[in-house]
Formats: C-alpha cells, sequence, structure tokens
C-alpha cells in the first residue's frame, strides 16, 4: 500500500504549495480539495490542471483521490447534501459531484469521495427512508457520468451523517447497481461509531477503493489525531489490509491542523511509514 496525504490540512497553503510540502516528506501521493481554495471545479481551468499534473509529475506524485466532500465554495462541510429539503439545494451537491468526475478524468485521477448523505437531525432521523431514497436517486444520477468518465464515487460514512456505520453502508448499496459507487473507508470513522477497523477491512473488501486515516482518542469523539496519539490500532488494520491484497492508497486527513500542516504530516509520516510501507 501507498501513504498519500491530503491538501485539506493545507487551506492556508496554495495548492502548488501544499504539493511540494508534501512531497518533500516523502509521501508517494496527494488528496486534492475539490473546494476553494484548491481545486474548486468552477475555478479550475485547463491551464492550472496542466499545470497541477506537470508539477505532480516532476515531483512524482500521484493523485490517491479527489476529496469532494466539503462544500465551502457554496455552504459548509456539509451543506448543501444530497439529502437537504429545497431540491435547489441538493442540485447544488449533485453537480457538484458531476464536476468534480470531470476532473478527476482530467487530471487522471480513479475516483473522489463524498459524504454519505449529510447531517440528520431529531427530525430528520423519522424519516431516513424518505432522505436514503433522495440520496439513492442522487448517487445513481451522478454514477451515470461515473461510467461515462471512468472515475468512481466513493461513498464515506461518517458519524452523525445518513449512513454512519458497515450496515447501513452495505444496506444502502443494495439498492445501487453500479460498479462505479463503491467506500472510501475512513478508519476514524468507523472506530468512533465503536466498530472494529481491522475486522471490517476483510468484510467490506469487495467495496473498499480508497481508504482515509487519522487517529481518534479513546472516548471514540469525532476529532481528528495525528496517528499515534490515539487509540487506534493501525498495526492490526494494516496486517488486515496486507492480508486483503491491498495495494491502493492511504491518504492520511488530518484538517484540524491547518497552522501546522507540515509538522502534522511530517509527525504521521514517520509514525506510518514503518507499519504501512
Amino acid at each position: 500500500m501507498r501513504l498519500a496525504f491530503s491538501t485539506n490540512a493545507f487551506k492556508r497553503y496554495s495548492l502548488e504549495e501544499s504539493i511540494k510540502e508534501i512531497a518533500s516528506i516523502g509521501y508517494a501521493g496527494i488528496e486534492l480539495l475539490c473546494d476553494i481554495p484548491h481545486a474548486y471545479p468552477p475555478d479550475f481551468g485547463e491551464k492550472r490542471i496542466k499545470s497541477i499534473k506537470d508539477l505532480l509529475l516532476s515531483y512524482n506524485m500521484q493523485i490517491s483521490n479527489l476529496n469532494a466532500f466539503t462544500l465551502y465554495a457554496i455552504k459548509d462541510v456539509y451543506h448543501p447534501s444530497w439529502i437537504e429539503n429545497n431540491e435547489k439545494s441538493r442540485e447544488s451537491r449533485i453537480q457538484h459531484t458531476i464536476n468534480c468526475l470531470h476532473l478527476a478524468n482530467k487530471m487522471g485521477a480513479k475516483n473522489i469521495s463524498t459524504e454519505p448523505g449529510g447531517p440528520l437531525s431529531d427530525l430528520d432521523r423519522s424519516k431516513i427512508p424518505q432522505l436514503e431514497k433522495l440520496f439513492m436517486d442522487g448517487i445513481l444520477r451522478a454514477s451515470k457520468i461515473a461510467e461515462k468518465e471512468d472515475v468512481k464515487i466513493l461513498v464515506e460514512p461518517e458519524p452523525s451523517l445518513l449512513l454512519e456505520n458497515s450496515v447501513q453502508f452495505r444496506n444502502f448499496m443494495k439498492n445501487i447497481n453500479s460498479e462505479y459507487v463503491r467506500l472510501n473507508f475512513d478508519i476514524g470513522h468507523f472506530f468512533c461509531v465503536r466498530e472494529d477497523p481491522a475486522q471490517l477491512v476483510y468484510e467490506l473488501s469487495d467495496y473498499t477503493e480508497h481508504f482515509h486515516l487519522a487517529d481518534i482518542a479513546d472516548s471514540r469523539v469525532h476529532e481528528h489525531l495525528i496517528p499515534g496519539q490515539g487509540a487506534i490500532d493501525f498495526a492490526a488494520v494494516f496486517s488486515a489490509m496486507n492480508e486483503i491484497g491491498y495495494d491502493g492508497f492511504v491518504t492520511v486527513e488530518l484538517y484540524p491542523y491547518q497552522s501546522n500542516p507540515v509538522e502534522a504530516a511530517q509527525k504521521a509520516f514517520d509514525y506510518l511509514r514503518d507499519i504501512a510501507i
């Protein structure tokens, strides 16, 4: 497997600066944030695409994933989501996903990741079947574009969102008849909802196309920590990855470290390289 780092920790840096810093540490790949200030598709024209591809090539870096989860360019981390009450807002999320698929194809990326529906209010929890239908309809629309672009959409379960655990994800996938909708396996997220990430590596292997990694405290509170500073048994998780023959990217995602992303990326790399590489 190969280690990558997400630029969503480098929002105070330009994308070019982020690539240089991440490459200099030794990461083999990079996840591009498809949002401001990095690679928001409407602002990311052909000249910028070429210059970034050339820069990545010069550093022998590959793209691990395009992160299409957050949408600060329009609103915030989760909104507009796939399950908004307002149809226009839902359409904004669908179109953003489609735009990211087009960008991924041009960048040579194999996949993009997206939120698992959206956050739930107390009222929303009383109408989950209807919300799942909204999410399914939106994802299936986007999946038709994914097939044309040969880029996979990776759904990323997260605590307190529509799909937050492996059971919900697998039940949702029973109604998705597309090989272009798969799983972005976030190790920390599954740990937060009291599942065993190492065991899930085996159970979800047929769906998994990419991994996100951050440590989580023993409290299981959803706060991303530098690997080694929390309670996750990464040795067991990586052992399971090796057993299933996973040879793709594991992207470290440390967006809380905006004030010191280089230091956080370096500490993560130093901790993980002896386990993962």
